[in-house]
């Protein structure tokens, strides 16, 4: 089968970074299904794990967490899904990933493809959404709004609903996090953004205000009438704005975040009694914990949501079929911060 894979950890802008390969196609059994990828996207830990991760002595390391596909194979013990489903999910950090024509995957981690969706924007979503729908409704425990809250919602209860801050929120978590707020809580949403379509691209989910990261976090959220926030969510450059952030927090309020800070000072949290949190979306498959099945649920349900209108993809760029050149075109746009929403690839082009 097709693959793209690397064997050195090497820059992105070098051509044996990332190349096209041929291997194997793998075998299902267990609970494991096999998934022909259709579409794929792209994701800041694809480049982190590239330039870091050894291959396999000789071997080469086919990375990528994120997919959508048809089913092709399933294993004995599998009892979700059959051979032709068209599923989603974003896989296992610890196993051979999606850039492959062929991937196998827990049945637990997998999710049915939404039906209204194409694979590309099908792909777009699943390691950022279960990311998100983890972080604030396992992580911070945001309170998730009634029917009732929702008849209810209107300018004059704003001061009554709880406010959250996102810290880089126009990538790819923080572009699904601003709709699951909107969708499912009644937050007050503001999101960071420093460029024009950036923060276009924020107000457009659902944002009711956008700040600028580039400057004092507490001085931009003064400029929206509020002082201080109940949760803050940190996508990246936490300790750049670590600082900021915990002056923006009102007392007793909770700090998630999702990036790699070398150094944090947990004592500064100390003073307000503020809580951290931290959201690793492949924790669960890492150690096979007993609600790994968790994420088969909630793919399910934001499909269904999908359906109903409620959510939409956040694809923003379109980067042609899965080959190693695109690839590595996709892995320079996130390493540059160039990208918002999420990067896809679709199709195995015939010439390889």
């Amino acid at each position: 089968m097709k693959a793209i894979g690397y064997q050195d950890n090497l820059p992105i802008n070098n051509e044996m970074a990332l190349q096209d390969i041929t291997i194997d196609t793998p075998v299902a059994s267990g609970r494991d299904v096999l998934v022909e990828v259709k579409a794929i996207s792209v994701n800041p830990v694809d480049y982190k794990i590239r330039e870091s991760r050894p291959a396999p002595k000789d071997e080469f390391a086919v990375i990528g967490w994120d997919a959508a596909g048809v089913v092709t194979a399933v294993g004995e013990d599998v009892s979700l899904f059959s051979v032709g489903d068209r599923v989603y999910y974003a896989g296992d950090l610890t196993r051979s990933g999606s850039n492959a024509e062929y991937q196998l995957v827990d049945e637990r981690i997998v999710g049915r493809m939404p039906e209204s969706l194409s694979f590309s924007e099908a792909a777009a979503l699943p390691l950022t959404t279960i990311t998100a729908w983890e972080m604030l409704f396992d992580r911070l425990q945001v309170p998730v709004a009634t029917s009732e809250d929702a008849n209810e919602n209107s300018a004059q209860q704003t001061e009554s609903r709880p406010t959250i801050l996102v810290v880089g929120a126009a990538g790819g978590v923080g572009s699904i996090m601003t709709q699951l707020l909107k969708t499912r809580t009644q937050a007050v949403i503001i999101g960071t953004a420093s460029r024009d379509e950036s923060v276009k691209w924020l107000k457009t989910l659902g944002a009711d205000y956008v700040i600028n990261h580039h400057n004092p976090l507490s001085d931009e959220l003064k400029k929206t009438g509020i002082t201080e926030v109940d949760y803050v969510v940190s996508l990246n450059n936490t300790e750049e704005h670590y600082a900021e952030i915990i002056k923006c927090l009102k007392p007793q309020g909770r700090l998630g975040l999702i990036d790699d800070p070398k150094t944090l000072d947990a004592n500064a949290l100390k003073l307000k009694s503020l809580s951290l949190h931290w959201e690793f979306m492949f924790a669960r498959s890492m150690f096979n914990t007993p609600d790994m099945i968790e994420q088969h649920h909630l793919l399910n349900q934001v499909a269904t949501m999908i359906e109903a209108g409620q959510l939409k993809t956040t694809v923003a760029h379109e980067l042609g079929a899965i080959t190693a050149s695109n690839l590595r075109r996709a892995h320079q746009m996130l390493e540059n911060r160039e990208a918002h929403g999420k990067i896809v690839l679709e199709g195995w082009s015939v010439k390889y």
